[in-house]
């Protein structure tokens, strides 16, 4: 290859792969598999080896992990660097690290353990203390505080049995796949982003601001190394583990102790044989000296310790004969199509499902109705189609399309702006009955306070919930209720059927909110009831009177229109009226400071809460953004104001505190 040949290819390396640590590292979303990863990285590893004057100091060969954020902690300086391992890809590599060992040392003995895909994480401990918790960070000079984050992993030990003056360890951090399902569960319920995988959620989760979420999804830890200790030494690495064992903490599971290639591979195809098994994702099976002594004399590079290697298991594909595609309705109302194929076994496991995504997936794949698809394992864990193989198609084969109704009401299915999810538009429909009575009892909607989605979830498989207007029916039910103790006892049970009596005198805005139409949220909400007053005179609006409303569109309008022309929304807006709830918008009051104003609130402010201030912006006829654009007015910043604050002053937009804020609303300062 010519010099300036390789140069291109290189210079395209790194910036694909740069890109991809930042997706990995910092964003914690990949896009690609960690197996593609690595042959991207092991093909600039060698195209560098060939062509050294093209070495550059920040090419990604050189660097440990991404960066270390200050959002998501403070910024702490590692003792001990947290190198990553040289990765191996053959049973050639792996005897060519044990010999290399062999030879520097007499008889060295190797642990080959577990490799698991999370994040990693240091715990320092004083006098038996825990007293720090840092993420790998940039892995050589900084990493981010989460101590408290930390505490709450049942697995991190706070004191421990067995102290010594000072101790650091390092492990890593990751879900379990059942705790990682309950996560995405929650998720999809409330209506959230779902995570990708295991990994991606766990990092997220370690690095977010509230420990009590933290808590909430059930992280784990495994120790698979001690970095320092001072007042005691270990002679090995696994005489290290029973050190930390006798304290509580949970080190690696599957560590062998080995002493020829032969064992070494014999253990590294053992862990391989268990990944189907585990009820975690493993990328791999680490091989390591088992003395310390050896190790400090085996020393590291910048970026990796020379007494280590990490194996990579090759992805493992097989072909099956597609038979059926099922179509399933989430808690949204998103259609999700799964593919049925023939059983395979992959990863120890035998495997008959994989989601296909959306249409366009199906699409680019051009998957067909008895085709033969190559099914492998993502992560190890999760099914995936990775192609079809096109020579093997039966005559006449066609290409699989979701249908435009719902194959749970038969509801009208539309494809959303923008996106690639196909949702159906029935707000009765049983499939995702619960989260849309969680979005219409929710804060941005009918708020009704202590209606948790633990109780609803409970009254709709009992049958008390078929719609949202059975909410106000169910105080005809309140002895059954308390005799279940579906919401509790006598008191909480009348505390909550309280709270759907005073919801019936909500302003209709509120109602509109949580009917679930397509595109109206609280803020389009409020812009019609205050242009129509009443949700009868909305419901016979036409598109053409709808798009003269201020942010009311074309697709909008027509979305309204559908809403309301619907025979099963009018019957269920028939029950509400019966039930007395309001419908009719009261007369405006409050002014019009804000009118033409769009503020963005952000930070804690010193006296007054965001929802607060919000509605006064509101009430005073101004629109309160979620984001900072060039179409905004004011930010209204408090304490920890954070990147919108940011965003604010690079785009010249003016900020003002909670003090100019009143001055504008017209209203006093408020005594401290």
């Amino acid at each position: 290859m010519e010099l300036e040949t390789a140069r291109q290819k290189i210079e395209g390396l790194r910036e694909t792969l740069n890109y991809h640590i930042d997706r990995y590292y910092n964003q914690d979303d990949p896009v690609i598999s960690d197996y593609e990863y690595d042959m991207m990285l092991r093909e600039l590893k060698a195209l560098e080896r060939e062509f050294p004057e093209l070495v550059t100091p920040d090419s990604p060969t050189m660097r440990v992990g991404g960066t270390a954020k200050r959002e998501a902690g403070v910024l702490v300086r590692h003792r001990v660097p947290m190198l990553s391992l040289q990765d191996v890809f053959s049973r050639e590599e792996v005897d060519a690290f044990v010999r290399d060992m062999q030879e520097q040392f007499a008889d060295p003995e190797f642990v080959v353990e577990t490799k698991i895909d999370g994040l990693s994480l240091a715990l320092r401990y004083t006098d038996g203390v825990l007293t720090t918790a840092i993420t790998r960070g940039d892995g050589i000079l900084q990493g981010e505080d989460v101590t408290e984050n930390a505490r709450v992993i049942r697995d991190v030990k706070t004191r421990l049995s067995n102290p010594i003056p000072y101790l650091e360890i390092r492990g890593e951090v990751y879900m379990t796949n059942d705790a990682f399902e309950k996560v995405n569960e929650k998720q999809e319920l409330l209506g959230r982003k779902t995570f990708a995988n295991p990994r991606n959620c766990a990092a997220g989760t370690l690095r977010q601001l509230d420990s009590a979420v933290t808590k909430e999804r059930d992280l784990s830890l495994f120790i698979f190394n001690i970095q320092e200790a001072q007042g005691r030494t270990f002679a090995t690495h696994l005489e290290g583990y029973e050190y930390l064992k006798s304290n509580g903490i949970r080190v690696i599971e599957n560590a062998i102790l080995c002493r020829t290639a032969e064992e070494v591979w014999q253990a590294i195809q053992k862990i391989g044989s268990l990944r189907g098994e585990l009820g975690y994702d493993i990328d791999g099976a680490v091989v390591k000296l088992n003395s310390l002594a050896d190790r400090e004399i085996a020393g590291a590079t910048s970026k990796v310790p020379r007494w280590a290697v990490a194996y990579k298991y090759p992805p493992e594909e097989k072909e099956s004969v597609l038979l059926d595609v099922e179509l399933s309705v989430g808690r949204t109302g998103r259609i999700t199509p799964t593919a049925v194929f023939e059983p395979v076994r992959l990863c120890g496991t035998s495997v008959s499902r994989a989601t296909l995504h959306n249409q366009d997936f199906i699409d680019d794949l051009d998957i067909c109705i008895g085709d033969t698809v190559v099914v492998y394992k993502s992560g190890e864990i999760i099914p995936k189609i990775r192609g079809v193989v096109k020579e093997k198609r039966p005559a006449g084969a066609v290409r699989f399309r979701i249908p435009d109704i719902c194959p749970v009401c038969g509801a009208p299915a539309v494809r959303e702006k923008d996106t690639a999810d196909i949702r159906c538009t029935g707000s009765s429909c049983p499939a995702q009955l619960e989260r849309h009575i969680i979005n219409f009892v929710g804060r941005d909607a009918m708020d009704i306070k202590g209606f948790g989605a633990n109780y609803i979830i409970e009254l709709v498989r009992l049958g008390y919930l078929k719609n949202v207007a059975d909410i106000f029916s169910l105080k005809e039910h309140r002895e059954e209720l308390i005799e279940q103790g579906i919401i509790g006892k006598e008191k909480n049970t009348d505390k909550l059927l309280k709270a759907i009596e005073d919801a019936k005198e909500n302003q209709p805005d509120k109602l509109l909110a949580g009917l679930g139409i397509q595109g109206v949220g609280k803020a389009t909400a409020r812009s019609l009831m205050k242009y129509f007053g009443t949700i009868d005179k909305l419901a016979e609006a036409g598109c053409e009177e709808l798009e003269q409303v201020s942010d009311i569109g074309a697709v909008s309008a027509a979305s309204i229109r559908a809403f309301f022309a619907d025979e099963t929304n009018r019957a269920v807006l028939e029950s509400l009226k019966r039930a007395g709830v309001n419908m009719e918008a009261a007369a405006q009051e409050g002014g019009t400071a804000f009118e033409g104003m769009t503020f963005v609130v952000t930070g804690t402010l010193p006296t007054m809460g965001r929802a607060e201030a919000v509605e006064l912006i509101q009430k005073l006829g101004g629109k309160a953004a979620g984001s900072v654009s060039k179409k905004t007015t004011y930010v209204l910043a408090g304490e920890n104001a954070g990147s919108k604050l940011t965003k604010a002053q690079q785009l010249g937009i003016p900020v003002i505190d909670e003090e100019e804020f009143r001055r504008l609303a017209g209203q006093r300062e408020t005594e401290a």
